[in-house]
């Protein structure tokens, strides 16, 4: 049975930490379902891991369609949030229903994530209202990176501490279910946890948050990525790429495909074959 936004309330109220990692396409949501996360992401951070863009910037609603419908294929029992790529939500309130709703009907989502506190809540209150859930996300939003003067912490100084308390605050009144804490010291993301009655979900905001997010391609070592943030549980880089080149070498070599990698014919129709493309002749 699907899992539902109701279901991460409940896991903050029994202790129990969320594992939640991103995915972008069938196989890697298959096999994080398989695992048995019960949160996936399909990130805007598809633009920098798997479109080849230097930012988030770039994506479009299409591409988070698409990619959303094949991690929701792969994943059906999970509860997969969607991000709403840059200007896909900032112009008004309609505009943010319309594409997110194109997310859950175009894509199977069965959630939405926008960057923003105070400003956004608004339309996080008419999404909710309109019976969309939505996922709130503070401190480093990398939507607004320019803004932000690049990527770097979040809440350090006492009045971006106290906005972000503001922020988390109106997000939850707005009907957020669940608030992702990105590259937010410790100490303060600690703080908003326990304010809140909804889960964080902390990625670079230390070990007191409800619930942890990770790139998937990060911790699985297959990228250039390697934030302070995270972990690699293995290299896939290294694995990968040994691999492509056995494979290259045994081509060239001509030892591969060897003969159990072939089908055969039989002899009569092969026979036969030959007989009439020599007459052909």
């Amino acid at each position: 049975m699907p899992i539902r936004t109701t279901k991460l309330m409940e896991m903050k109220q029994a202790g129990e930490r969320i594992a939640c990692v991103t995915a972008y396409d069938f196989p890697t949501a298959r096999l994080a379902a398989a695992a048995g996360l019960p949160l996936i992401l399909v990130g805007d951070s598809l633009g920098n891991v798997v479109l080849g863009y230097d930012s988030t910037l770039p994506v479009t609603m299409d591409d988070m369609v698409h990619h959303t419908r094949a991690v929701v294929r792969g994943a059906p029992d999970a509860l997969v949030v969607a991000d709403m790529p840059f200007m896909s939500y900032q112009v008004n309130a309609d505009e943010a229903m319309r594409n997110a709703g194109r997310l859950m009907q175009e894509g199977g989502a069965s959630a939405v994530k926008l960057e923003g506190g105070q400003h956004i809540a608004e339309t996080v209150s008419r999404l909710t209202d309109a019976g969309i859930p939505v996922m709130g996300h503070l401190g480093l939003t990398p939507q607004s990176v320019n803004q932000l003067g690049g990527y770097r912490v979040q809440g350090r100084t006492l009045p971006e501490a106290q906005r972000m308390l503001d922020d988390a605050d109106a997000l939850e009144r707005g009907g957020a279910f669940s608030i992702v804490l990105e590259t937010v010291p410790a100490p303060l993301a600690a703080v908003v946890t326990k304010r809140l009655r909804v889960p964080t979900i902390g990625i670079g905001a230390g070990a007191e948050c409800d619930g942890q997010i990770q790139v998937l391609h990060d911790i699985l070592g297959l990228g250039t990525r390697q934030p302070k943030h995270g972990k690699r549980y293995a290299d896939l880089n290294a694995v990968i790429g040994e691999a492509l080149q056995r494979y290259a070498a045994q081509v060239r070599e001509g030892t591969f495909p060897a003969e159990e990698h072939a089908t055969d014919i039989d002899d009569a129709v092969l026979q036969e074959l030959l007989g009439a493309v020599e007459s052909e002749r």
